[in-house]
């Protein structure tokens, strides 16, 4: 009766602690530059060395330019952080992956496609979105600075064990609908706390017939329904993409490891805390239209008066913005948030749009594709796929990020960048790039941007700047027309 979550995790207890936390052993930790360094600056007070180095992997993804990686980072407060985690892994003899090294790139991109984040895992970062890892079938998670600090000096942490939620998605997607667009569906139907205390079992028709990129996709989105983290059962689509990856095990090592993983599933009459159930006929291409990732749309829909998903009410206490806003005033039930103490107004102020108003028209200055979200090779090839044969729309800035410097040979390979190159993009080098705003990525204030990245927070791209969230089709045809247009159109 156990779920696929209870059986990671309970094989990963090394004590409890009565009326506590739970002491889980970590089987992999990343490191990046932007929350590690007081981690490691608490090992040196307290004189400790890394518990197990070798379970250890660190490079910089937040703060690297995508562009002139060859020479010194411009900006000091980057290349700061960059040279402090080259130092920190150099003195701890950790695993480094620098600039220019063909294994880097954004650390929730290069862990699965090297074979180092594997089913039956479990996987922590000092980053929210390590509930990428989870479509491996490892239960991943986003964990702060001080507890970065601990798995360094124990390979272990202190958690409380989440509660459990199964989402199923049935049918069959629509033309022209993706992974990114079931996301943002369900994160406009849970709200950004919709799954708060839960980790998310992704199951239903949709996400078998899912490749490993858009499972990735789908679990790195997991944190923004305010879900501890999220994770897809190990099958043959898992096992196929691991086969013969650098880390993942080989030979009889091999057998033995799938053999077990196909272990790895829930009971069929498991019992979850949570089971939600769509129907993938119900989702079409989606955008967002607010400053949270929940504030989203269908592609050809108005944006609404009420965006809670009729016909839940909301009651203060229940429910938030996600950004520590309170929507409902205290003691009143509202059927709309817009009725409520502004957060919604606030987010359609910022963004320049009205209730009611349809997006497919509205100009675009910027498009983006790339982030641990949406910067895998499958993500190129259907952005590639809307503009070959058509021109980018003059006046637009577009900004093709590869997620590693393994994407970055795909695309070549594949001829990709020759059919960008002649439709007028230009490929830059890998990083989180425009994702936020840590880089020299950024978008200038007041302009608007389709965005495949994870977050269209306030000034997220940029101090001012505007984020419509798509998937890479949808950032691909307001690339070519100049405007958000139905991808449906172009394909």
């Amino acid at each position: 009766m156990n779920t696929l979550f209870d059986k990671i995790w309970d094989r990963h207890v090394v004590q409890m602690v009565p009326d506590g936390p739970t002491q889980l052993y970590i089987d992999r930790l990343y490191c990046h530059e932007v929350t590690s360094p007081q981690a490691f600056e608490g090992l040196r007070a307290r004189g400790l060395k890394c518990f197990r180095p070798e379970k250890i992997y660190c490079m910089p993804d937040h703060n690297t330019p995508t562009h002139d990686q060859d020479k010194p980072i411009e900006d000091p407060v980057s290349k700061k952080q960059v040279d402090e985690l080259e130092r920190n892994a150099k003195d701890f003899g950790l695993t480094y992956y620098g600039m220019m090294n063909p294994s880097n790139g954004i650390i929730h991109v290069v862990g699965p496609e090297k074979g180092l984040s594997l089913p039956g895992m479990t996987i922590v970062c000092g980053d929210s979105h390590t509930s990428t890892h989870g479509a491996m079938g490892a239960v991943a998670f986003g964990i702060g600075t001080s507890e970065v600090e601990m798995v360094l000096a124990s390979q272990c942490i202190l958690q409380q064990k989440p509660k459990s939620m199964r989402i199923n998605i049935n049918g069959r997607l629509g033309r022209g609908v993706t992974a990114k667009d079931v996301a943002l569906y369900l994160m406009s139907r849970l709200t950004t706390s919709g799954a708060t205390g839960y980790f998310v079992e992704y199951a239903g028709d949709v996400v078998k017939n899912l490749s490993m990129e858009g499972r990735l996709t789908l679990c790195n989105l997991s944190i923004e329904m305010g879900a501890r983290g999220g994770f897809v059962a190990p099958d043959e689509v898992t096992f196929e993409y691991l086969k013969g990856r650098e880390f993942a095990p080989k030979g009889d090592a091999w057998e033995q490891a799938v053999s077990y993983w196909r272990t790895l599933k829930s009971d069929e009459d498991a019992v979850f805390d949570k089971e939600l159930t769509f129907n993938a006929e119900d989702i079409e291409p989606r955008i967002t239209y607010g400053t949270n990732p929940g504030m989203g749309i269908g592609i050809t829909e108005s944006i609404p008066k009420a965006t809670l998903p009729s016909p839940e009410r909301l009651r203060v206490g229940e429910q938030n913005s996600g950004m520590g806003d309170t929507i409902a005033p205290a003691g009143k039930t509202v059927e709309s948030p817009l009725e409520a103490v502004g957060v919604d107004a606030r987010a359609l102020s910022y963004m320049g749009f009205k209730a009611g108003q349809k997006l497919i028209g509205t100009k675009v200055d910027y498009v983006f594709l790339g982030a641990c979200t949406n910067g895998r090779i499958e993500d190129f090839r259907a952005f590639a796929s809307i503009v070959k044969g058509r021109q980018k729309a003059e006046g637009v800035v577009a900004w093709l990020v590869p997620g590693s410097w393994a994407v970055d040979r795909q695309i070549r390979e594949e001829g990709l960048d020759k059919v960008l190159e002649a439709a007028g993009f230009e490929i830059r080098q890998p990083g989180c790039s425009a994702c936020l705003a840590m880089n020299d990525d950024k978008v200038p204030a007041g302009k608007l941007a389709v965005s495949t990245s994870n977050r269209n927070f306030e000034g997220r791209q940029g101090p001012g700047s505007r984020t419509i969230l798509a998937s890479p089709l949808t950032a691909a045809a307001a690339a070519i027309n100049g405007f958000i247009t139905d991808p449906r159109e172009l394909l």
